[in-house]
């Protein structure tokens, strides 16, 4: 399991592919997610562990060619990061938990808040989403009791607080079992 996530987002497609190319052989770390998103950037997640994510990053940065939007290295993730990124958790059952979400306008932002989340309080971390047909923005979606998702989400708040970029926040104590089956 990676223990280190490493995000590189370019306004540049063509400078995000050769970012990848290079972080990718630069050192042994495994691609999370690499694509176009809104509007018209592209963004490269790696996870590995630490030094090796360090490395990547460090090779992606000088292939960005002046493209480069932002930079985000988190060691010692969360391990439920991982799937809540690449879409690969499993639907829970739901019955009484509550149902957190936090919106932020950067894409890779929400990564660093869902890392705190998923510290924070005993939730399971549903999904991370980054920028991908919701206009650039990243959202994130974690299940648990009321008090431990309240928790988490004031928890991934305050990771990103200075950055000005929260677009909203909610808990939904009880949420519908439709909430939970609709999230991937």
């Amino acid at each position: 399991m990676p223990l280190a996530i490493g995000i590189l987002e370019l306004s540049s497609i063509a400078a995000g592919y050769k970012a990848e190319d290079g972080m990718l052989k630069a050192a042994d770390v495994k691609l999370l997610v690499a694509r176009t998103i809104c509007p018209g950037k592209f963004i490269v997640v790696i996870g590995g562990n630490v030094s090796a994510v360090q490395t990547a990053l460090k090779a992606g940065e000088g292939l960005a060619a002046g493209f480069l939007v932002d930079q985000i290295f988190l060691p010692n993730v969360d391990p439920q990061l991982f799937p809540a990124l690449t879409g690969s958790v499993e639907p829970p059952a739901a019955k009484g938990k509550a149902l957190g979400i936090i919106e932020t306008f950067s894409s890779s932002s929400i990564v660093r808040a869902g890392d705190a989340a998923a510290k924070a309080a005993n939730v399971s971390l549903l999904r991370v989403h980054i920028a991908m047909a919701v206009g650039g923005k990243g959202f994130l979606l974690l299940s648990g009791d009321v008090g431990a998702a309240n928790a988490a989400i004031k928890a991934g708040i305050e990771e990103i607080r200075d950055a000005g970029i929260l677009v909203n926040h909610v808990v939904i104590s009880n949420a519908s079992q439709e909430l939970f089956s609709d999230y991937i």
